[in-house]
């Protein structure tokens, strides 16, 4: 989440954003006055929002978050980074502290119960580089080389 809300603060610097809050406010009549580079990314940023805002639009209450992740998903460039965030999240949230602390107290229990557990090295040398080192590299190749 804080990768993400990271990346949409510097997402929220692009002119894009103002451009499609003045169509969404004048109506798609207002697109004609738009140049040709922009135009595209207000289109497609304008079809991500009625893909998945449309119940915002419907009402008229789309905010400038939402603007900002559809212009995100809508801009190829872009949306790279937000499946690089997802899929950093999704497969090695258990590298972090947060994401390993379930696994620190299973540890603790299990020593407790004098039940034999590795050594945070051991544990690092024996499990962890072998198979993320390799997990790393499948999901790299699944979603990064195609």
């Amino acid at each position: 989440l804080t990768f993400l809300s990271a990346f949409l603060g510097n997402v929220g610097k692009s002119p894009v954003l103002d451009q499609v809050q003045f169509v969404l406010q004048h109506g798609p009549s207002a697109l004609d006055a738009l140049g040709g580079a922009t135009l595209r990314e207000v289109q497609n940023t304008l079809a991500v929002l009625h893909q998945y805002f449309s119940a915002e639009l419907a009402t008229g209450k789309i905010e400038l978050e939402q603007i900002r992740i559809a212009y995100a998903l809508g801009n190829l460039t872009l949306s790279k980074f937000i499946i690089a965030i997802s899929v950093g999240s999704v497969f090695f949230g258990a590298n972090t502290y947060i994401g390993n602390g379930p696994n620190f107290m299973v540890k603790a229990i299990a020593d407790h119960h004098k039940v034999h557990t590795p050594t945070f090295i051991g544990y690092i040398t024996n499990y962890t580089f072998p198979f993320m080192v390799t997990m790393l590299l499948i999901v790299w190749w699944i979603f990064f080389c195609n």
